[in-house]
């Protein structure tokens, strides 16, 4: 995997390159966002960690301009912990959020879902065997292409955002809980990763395909349950 770290800190950086080749993964390192936008598309990676403090300048920045134009998996490495700075992380677009310091254990752990997400997301394993597009009303999902359109135009997802939507919607009306969802989808447990990472990711999926998120017309919010995706056109009462 090719790893790209973002991080004005020397000592960070040599500590996490040293730990990420030893693991066979290829690395490229820079302090700030202009080198690093540079180095998205000349290195070309398949993850990217991001500090949020580089000096003079803000990763959430760099994360806000990412998003407007890839869906690069993004770690988000930072000393600040608080749960709103975390939240607020995840809402930018972020896949996951590491506090300083960390185990480098559990960071390689965490890049490793990353490999198996990216492995599972081939037409092969995404499709399954079963029909490649779902089509629900004015939803189609496209799980080879990775697309979905809504009345006929194409909406932007993360690809979080997408194996997510997928993954529900391939079996729709079934109830999971965020337990569930985060080992189908993240390929990960609650025992080391919080499942509001799934609650900011259906919010996130919630805004760009629901007419009124607060009253959701494909995604219910089963309470003290779980999400199930609707077939109906129209929202169940159950909806929260």
């Amino acid at each position: 995997m090719r790893i790209l770290i973002v991080d004005d800190d020397p000592d960070m950086c040599k500590a996490l390159i040293r730990v990420l080749e030893d693991e066979g993964h290829t690395t490229h390192s820079c302090q700030d966002t202009a080198t690093a936008l540079t180095a998205t598309k000349e290195f070309n990676p398949d993850l990217m960690l991001l500090d949020i403090a580089l000096g003079n300048e803000d990763g959430r920045d760099l994360m806000t301009r990412l998003r407007r134009t890839c869906s690069l998996p993004v770690i988000f490495i930072t000393a600040r912990g608080l749960e709103m700075d975390r939240i607020n992380g995840l809402r930018m677009g972020a896949d996951d959020y590491m506090v300083k310091p960390f185990s480098f254990a559990e960071l390689l752990a965490r890049i490793e879902v990353v490999r198996r997400r990216a492995r599972s997301g081939s037409p092969h394993a995404q499709t399954g065997g079963e029909s490649f597009e779902l089509v629900f009303g004015d939803l189609t999902i496209n799980r080879i292409s990775r697309e979905v359109h809504l009345r006929g135009q194409l909406i932007e997802f993360t690809t979080k955002e997408f194996d997510l939507l997928a993954f529900l919607a391939a079996s729709p009306r079934r109830v999971f809980s965020r337990q569930e969802l985060l080992e189908h989808v993240w390929h990960s447990s609650h025992l080391w990763q919080d499942d509001s990472t799934v609650t900011e990711h259906i919010r996130r999926v919630r805004q760009k395909i629901e007419d009124d998120p607060r009253r959701p017309r494909w995604i219910a919010n089963i309470r003290s349950v779980g999400y199930r995706f609707s077939a109906s056109e129209t929202a169940d009462a159950a909806y929260g």
